[in-house]
């Protein structure tokens, strides 16, 4: 019978545990029978992976079959049966949950742990003789554990375009390959990311805003790799020339005013208002209903960043015509 067509393991590696390749080993089958083999999907795994048992050349019209755990056939270890006739599956003392049973009688193990290593025996039971069946070996083998990585930097809080950033991934192993990532996607060698010492170190020279983000770095040997977990990077930059909203200039006497300020900066700016030189307000917004020809003057917007203790500011022109019907000769008071 050929290979189980079930559904891919869409389960992410971990990368907790030990590692885990499979061994086949051939059954006894008699002279008329075609071999009975076993082939692991893949054939090599992680703990948390999820491994399929594949049976090949099983037997035509049997009446079922039965997994066990291990190299005894007893009730202790007993994992699942398949009833062919009736397409029954009953578990047994050794089903933890996580094993589906299929009709061409593969094995499907989710969430593999350390636990699961070891044997796994199929017996086969045959029509006409329900003391005589065909025993399968299967053997899970174990290797070394790859330890899982963790980052160290020089500063996670850096300056724009001022300080240089080194990441070290450890442990340091010269057994192990090392990838770097940012928000999960592979980092690039380029001019300005270096990453000397076979990848362990990544260097960010005068690191920019748009470095932010969280880092990552993977170490990988020849049966798979495990990811660090993330550090995120928070550069500070700012505040940037502040943006002033509406940029009109003229109002005319009655209308409300309001103005917006807005600068790129982390941490966020602080905000603040003068008009003419005196002080107005803080915040980011600035309000005044029906306003006179008196509220004409110079508006400035000062922004500041705490955490750089830089400070910048915009200004603009404000001129409010006096309300129609009011008209007088230039120069002379109308009151």
């Amino acid at each position: 019978m050929g290979p189980l067509s079930a559904p891919p393991c869409t389960q992410r590696i971990t990368w907790k545990g030990l590692l885990l390749t499979a061994s086949l080993l051939n059954f006894w089958n008699p002279p008329t029978t075609a071999q009975v083999m076993i082939e692991a999907q893949p054939p090599k795994l992680s703990e948390g992976k999820d491994v399929l048992l594949v049976v090949h050349n099983l037997p035509q019209n049997l009446p079922g079959y039965m997994w066990y755990k291990g190299k005894m056939k007893d009730l202790y270890h007993y994992i699942v049966s398949y009833v062919a006739d009736s397409q029954i599956i009953i578990p047994g003392p050794a089903y933890s949950g996580r094993e589906t049973v299929y009709s061409n009688a593969s094995l499907l193990i989710k969430n593999v742990t350390r636990e699961d290593a070891g044997s796994y025996n199929l017996h086969i039971i045959k029509r006409g003789d329900e003391t005589t069946g065909v025993t399968g070996h299967f053997t899970v083998t174990l290797y070394p554990k790859l330890p899982k990585p963790y980052i160290t930097i020089n500063n996670v809080n850096p300056w724009e375009n001022k300080d240089d950033l080194t990441f070290t991934c450890e442990p340091n192993s010269k057994n192990h390959t090392y990838v770097w990532l940012l928000n999960g996607q592979r980092l690039p060698v380029s001019p300005r990311v270096k990453r000397p010492i076979e990848n362990r170190i990544l260097i960010l020279p005068s690191v920019t805003r748009n470095e932010t983000g969280p880092y990552q770095c993977e170490i990988w040997d020849q049966y798979g790799g495990i990811r660090s977990y993330p550090v995120t990077l928070n550069v500070l930059y700012g505040p940037d020339l502040p943006r002033i909203y509406p940029s009109f200039t003229y109002y005319r006497s009655g209308e409300n005013l309001s103005l917006s300020c807005s600068s790129d900066s982390n941490p966020p700016a602080e905000y603040s208002w003068t008009i003419n030189g005196k002080f107005q307000q803080s915040g980011q917004n600035l309000s005044i209903p029906q306003i006179t020809t008196k509220h004409s003057g110079l508006y400035a917007c000062y922004v500041r960043n705490s955490a750089t203790g830089k400070e910048i500011s915009r200004s603009m022109t404000v001129k409010v015509s006096a309300p129609s019907g009011t008209g007088h000769l230039p120069g002379l008071n109308p009151f």
